[in-house]
C-alpha cells in the first residue's frame, strides 16, 4: 500500500532587510546640511580659481614679479626702512585686491552672463550659501598667496615684526570683505565684457596710485588726501604698520569697514543674478 504524500508547506518569502545608508544602498544617507553644501561649493570655487591660468597669473605670478621688482628697483621710493620689509606687506595687499576684487568680479560677471549664478541660486545651496562659498574660496586663495609671497619675501630677506601678526590678520579680513563686496557690486551690475575691462583697469590704477605697494606719503602731495580714503591704501598702510612697526592702524580699519558696509549694501540692492 502506497503511503499518502503530505503536501509541502509553501515557503514564506523572506522580508527584505532595510537598506543601510552608505552600505550597498541605492539611497543616499540624506541631503547635505547647509554647512556641507557651502564648504563643497567653496572647495569647487577655490580649485577652479587656482586651476585657471589667467586667475593664477593675476593671483600669484604678477604679485611675485612686483615684489621682486620693488626689492631691486632702487629708483622707486618706498619710504624709510628696508625695502623688502616695506615691499612685502604692500604686495600682500595687492594679493587681496587681485583675488578678492579682480578675480571675483570677472568670474562673477561671466557666471552671471552664462546663467550659472541663476541656476546655482535656485539649488539647495541658495543665494546666501553661494555668496558665503565665494567668500570662503577667496579666503582660501588668499591663504595660498600669503604662503607663496611670504615665503618669497623671507627668501629675499624679509624680517616681519611678529607681534603685528594679529593686526595683520584683522587687516586682511577687513580688506577681503571690502574688496569682495566691491567685486560683487561690479560683477553683479555691469555686463561681463565691461567687468573684465573695468576690473583690470582698476587693478593697474590701484597698483600705481592706490597706495597699495607704494604708500600714499610717497606719492605726489596732491594725491595724498584722496589716496588715504581708498580701501587699497587703508589695507596697504595697515599691513605695513603691522609687519614693520608691530602696531595697529584703527583709522585704516575704519576706512575698510566703511567701504565694506557701503559696498555690501549697494551689492544687495543692485546685484542682478542674470543678464
Amino acid at each position: 500500500m502506497t503511503a499518502e504524500s503530505t503536501p509541502a508547506t509553501p515557503a514564506t518569502p523572506a522580508t527584505p532587510a532595510a537598506p543601510v545608508a552608505g552600505v550597498g544602498s541605492a539611497f543616499p544617507a540624506g541631503p547635505a546640511g547647509p554647512a556641507a553644501r557651502v564648504l563643497a561649493q567653496a572647495r569647487f570655487e577655490a580649485v577652479t580659481l587656482l586651476r585657471n591660468g589667467e586667475q593664477l597669473l593675476v593671483a600669484v605670478l604678477l604679485p611675485a614679479a612686483v615684489l621682486i621688482a620693488l626689492v631691486h628697483a632702487r629708483s622707486i621710493s618706498l619710504g624709510g626702512g628696508r625695502r623688502v620689509d616695506l615691499a612685502v606687506p604692500g604686495v600682500l595687499a595687492l594679493c587681496v585686491i587681485s583675488s578678492a576684487f579682480t578675480g571675483q568680479a570677472i568670474s562673477t560677471g561671466f557666471d552671471r552672463r552664462y546663467g550659472v549664478l541663476r541656476l546655482l541660486g535656485v539649488t539647495p545651496l541658495g543665494r546666501t550659501g553661494l555668496v558665503l562659498a565665494k567668500a570662503l574660496a577667496v579666503l582660501s586663495v588668499i591663504g595660498v598667496q600669503v604662503v607663496v609671497i611670504g615665503g618669497l619675501g623671507l627668501a629675499l630677506g624679509w624680517e616681519p615684526t611678529l607681534r603685528g601678526i594679529p593686526a595683520a590678520v584683522l587687516s586682511l579680513a577687513l580688506g577681503t570683505w571690502a574688496f569682495v563686496a566691491l567685486a560683487l557690486l561690479l560683477g553683479g551690475t555691469l555686463r561681463a565684457e565691461g567687468v573684465l575691462a573695468v576690473a583690470n583697469l582698476l587693478w593697474v590704477a590701484l597698483l600705481a596710485l592706490g597706495g597699495v605697494v607704494i604708500a600714499g606719503t610717497e606719492l605726489p602731495a596732491r594725491f595724498a588726501g584722496i589716496v588715504a580714503l581708498l580701501p587699497s591704501a587703508a589695507l596697504g598702510d595697515s599691513l605695513r604698520a603691522a609687519f614693520v612697526e608691530g602696531r595697529a592702524l584703527p583709522g585704516a580699519w575704519l576706512v575698510l569697514t566703511v567701504w565694506a558696509l557701503v559696498a555690501t549694501a549697494l551689492a544687495r540692492r543692485f546685484f542682478r543674478w542674470s543678464d
